[in-house]
């Protein structure tokens, strides 16, 4: 079956410029790196993604074991970074912890943060945790030294891009994922670009 490619950005920001954290709203709290919350920050990853395009490009995320397999991977590299990996959490209508959004950080070979994912579960967004989260991953690289930061976002995911130029990033670089036919047909509003792009390899949901 033919193939399809899906357009991404890299892109990435200036750490030197600071942005005053925007807090979150009154119920949630940030929750830090801790090596028991593993499987939480699947599951979240899991209920944010499952019918989100990503989960097309990159299938892993929409199945709960390939959530659980990304995180074990992000974990184990050598440049895992604690402090730019957050969760967040509130108390649902019975007094419940309810997991709303994760965000993974680590540093690359090069040296620059490199956010993995930042997920929200549907019922939450529109209430800026994405945002804090991503001010939190960040202000967790620039403590740890570092000068720069990356992520990438599928192109046809247009709110998201708004967001992180809104938040200082810019485009730094055009790459595409390739997917099988079968993926690719069943993708929302899918972004396919010609058969001669320039693939990227991207572990861990192969």
């Amino acid at each position: 079956m033919k193939s399809s490619y899906f357009k991404r950005f890299r892109m990435d920001v200036d750490l030197a410029v600071r942005r005053h954290p925007r807090p979150l709203p009154a119920g949630y709290r940030f929750v830090p790196w801790n090596e028991a919350l593993l499987d939480v920050h699947a599951r979240t990853k899991f209920r944010a993604f499952r019918r989100e395009i990503d989960a097309t490009v990159f299938p892993c995320l929409g199945d709960l074991d390939g959530c659980r397999r990304l995180m074990r991977e992000i974990r184990g590299k050598p440049g895992f970074l604690p402090t730019a990996t957050w969760l967040v959490v509130c108390n649902d209508a019975l007094g419940d912890l309810e997991w709303c959004g994760t965000i993974q950080g680590v540093v690359d070979r090069l040296g620059m943060g490199s956010i993995q994912n930042i997920g929200i579960v549907p019922a939450h967004r529109g209430r800026g945790l994405g945002t804090a989260l991503i001010e939190h991953a960040l202000a967790g690289f620039r403590g740890h030294g570092l000068r720069r930061a990356s992520l990438e976002v599928t192109a046809s995911n247009t709110r998201a891009v708004r967001l992180y130029q809104q938040l200082g990033f810019r485009k730094a670089k055009t790459v595409y994922k390739v997917v099988d036919g079968e993926q690719a047909a069943a993708a929302p509003d899918a972004d396919l670009a010609a058969a001669d792009a320039l693939l990227v390899a991207e572990a861990a949901c192969l």
